[in-house]
């Protein structure tokens, strides 16, 4: 069997992300602004603070951020190991 996403909260998404650098800048309603300034520039996400995000935000979210961070460092973070 393959690797399953891991069910995810906005909080839980936020953590992870800090992990490389981001920070929480800014909260609108439900929504947190992350930011990272690096070489190649300011760097932004965008996170619903819900606790249970469905699949496909969390995909979304996914795709969004290997724009900054590599695939195989956030791979491990988002989906469960195959069994």
């Amino acid at each position: 069997m393959g690797a399953k996403l891991r069910p995810l909260s906005g909080e839980e998404l936020i953590a992870i992300f800090e992990k490389f650098g981001f920070v929480a800048i800014k909260q609108t309603g439900s929504h947190v602004k992350l930011r990272r300034i690096s070489a190649t520039g300011t760097q932004m996400l965008v996170i619903p603070d819900h606790d249970d995000l469905p699949k496909g935000t969390l995909r979304a979210i996914l795709g969004q951020a290997t724009r900054f961070i590599p695939t195989e460092q956030l791979h491990p973070l988002f989906y469960t190991s195959p069994h």
